[in-house]
């Protein structure tokens, strides 16, 4: 390379990072309608201010019988549950759970979208939301989740990913 063509990267390179944000700025904010991030692996909550919300999603084959019985879920290591509760953050206790309109989008890595009507649960005082679809081994799960608690207007979103095995 020559001194004209090294100068001449360099240039370019300075004039790219010049237009880039000034440092301290805020970056542009995402799309209204794109997807939230993917929580980490592991996260099975998110904060939201006054609210938090859990989530978790699991092969049905870890619940006992007497619970799928209960919920009418068939176990199987070629099923999965999604599990959603909304707590809504109260001073001096662990918070309180509350109903709230709950939605999920559950689609592979390849964009095939699963069949997840989400239902309510309550037990004594829980407050829960469910659904439950097959999968097949070794298939990654994209679930976006939105929440919106009971008399609020503001809508939380959640996205994460589990892989399923059948071994």
């Amino acid at each position: 390379m020559n001194i004209n063509t090294a100068c001449i990267a360099v240039m370019t390179a300075v004039m790219l990072n010049a237009c880039g944000p000034k440092p301290g700025s805020p970056t542009q904010a995402p799309q209204a309608d794109a997807p939230p991030p993917a929580e980490a692996a592991g996260v099975a909550s998110r904060d939201f201010g006054d609210y938090i919300v859990h989530f978790n999603a699991i092969s049905t084959d870890q619940l006992t019988p007497e619970v799928a019985k209960a919920y009418n879920i068939v176990r199987s290591r070629n099923r999965a549950l999604l599990n959603v509760s909304i707590v809504k953050k109260m001073e001096g206790t662990t918070g309180q759970p509350v109903p709230g309109a709950v939605a999920a989008l559950v689609a592979n890595d390849t964009g095939q979208v699963k069949d997840s009507n989400i239902r309510e649960i309550r037990e004594g005082d829980a407050i829960y939301y469910i659904a439950d679809f097959a999968v097949s081994n070794a298939e990654t799960l994209v679930f976006t989740v939105d929440v919106t608690p009971i008399n609020e207007t503001s809508r939380f979103s959640v996205r994460f990913t589990r892989t399923f095995y059948d071994e």
